[in-house]
């Protein structure tokens, strides 16, 4: 008997759309397990961690998803992860792995912070000041990500390893100026800058609890939308993607498209940076980012690199980022515990793609 793993001719249609609720329901399964041990080993009680263990699903799925304080949490929540999902997904459908949304967002806030406290300090306006910092944090975004770009494009270097370094060069840049040179006088010792003037912040609704970056995000994924599906270069980077010999054939300057692809990922994700500077931080300060650079590459691949999905993957997270805070707070559960669980939705997601691209074959062979 000879047990093989081959490609299926095939990929069923509906495993698109189950696969990604499948590895989320999955995920859910085997954090509950976690959770369960964990309550056991604090009260000791089989019957009490089982209570605990569904008061703290109950706490985490309802508050970011049924209260009005919550959801507004959770929209400003997946703002950024929209943003950077967004880039992300634009490289991707060309095979480049991009792996530095969370540098490129950090370096997109460090522009805006620039901006806003001392490129464009004299600036009056609110609609040129947003405008003005909103350009500059895409463009830092997509200078950073320039990088590997060029190295990939002409030394033909990995754009994951590049990438993934670079992150934590833009981080510790952040953390350089935030300690030193930009931090505020009067911030009690905390590792921060000077709050943002009034005209540099994002006009908010409801009282304050949501800012307009929102419906950018949204615009954003319509036009990208469109631009995926209706545009020549929705169609020619979807065959640099699937192939590349023949995208060069065809005539497709792989170089070109790759140079791009890089960037543009790399100025959404910077003006993601730049609208959370504007719309919720309004001062750059240490740590600022939960990792939502990371979380976005589970989104964007839990979308299929759809950019409307990305909008709805974006609010799932962002409602389980919210709901990860209230058990904190609740009951007193390590904040490593979102990261945890990412884990496992990214290890979900990849088991079930390699379930619907493979099978299994098992054939008897006569000696």
């Amino acid at each position: 008997m000879r047990i093989k793993i081959e490609k299926r001719l095939t990929v069923p249609k509906y495993s698109s759309i189950l696969v990604p609720v499948l590895s989320v329901a999955l995920a859910l399964f085997l954090m509950g397990i976690i959770l369960l041990v964990f309550f056991y080993g604090r009260l000791g009680s089989l019957s009490l961690a089982f209570r605990e263990t569904f008061e703290a699903y109950k706490e985490m799925l309802t508050w970011p998803f049924a209260n009005k304080y919550g959801i507004f949490s959770t929209l400003m929540r997946m703002v950024p992860l929209a943003f950077v999902g967004l880039g992300l997904s634009f490289a991707y459908r060309m095979k480049i792995w991009n792996i530095g949304g969370e540098g490129q967002l950090y370096m997109g806030a460090l522009a805006a912070t620039w901006g806003a406290l001392f490129l464009f300090k004299d600036v009056t306006s609110p609609v040129l000041m947003i405008i003005l910092i909103s350009i500059l944090g895409a463009a830092a975004g997509g200078i950073w990500a320039l990088i590997p770009a060029l190295m990939k494009a002409f030394a033909k270097t990995d754009e994951i390893v590049v990438t993934l370094m670079l992150n934590y060069v833009a981080i510790f840049w952040v953390d350089y100026l935030v300690y030193g040179p930009w931090k505020d006088p009067k911030g009690y010792g905390f590792p921060g800058t000077a709050p943002f003037p009034q005209q540099a912040r994002l006009p908010t609704l409801f009282g304050g609890e949501f800012h307009i970056g929102f419906f950018l995000a949204v615009v954003l994924a319509f036009i990208l939308f469109y631009v995926y599906r209706r545009t020549r270069w929705g169609m020619n980077s979807k065959i640099v993607g699937d192939n590349a010999q023949a995208a060069r054939y065809s005539g497709i300057s792989i170089i070109k498209y790759t140079i791009i692809a890089l960037v543009v990922s790399g100025a959404i994700a910077g003006l993601g940076g730049a609208v959370q500077m504007m719309g919720v931080q309004h001062r750059l300060q240490h740590g600022f980012s939960p990792g939502y650079g990371y979380t976005a590459i589970i989104v964007a691949w839990l979308a299929k690199l759809n950019p409307i999905a990305i909008l709805l993957v974006a609010f799932l997270f962002g409602g389980l980022l919210v709901g990860n805070d209230q058990l904190q707070m609740f009951y007193k559960l390590p904040m490593a515990l979102i990261s945890v669980f990412q884990g496992l939705v990214l290890f979900s997601l990849l088991g079930g793609e390699a379930i619907s691209k493979y099978r299994l074959r098992v054939s008897r062979e006569e000696a």
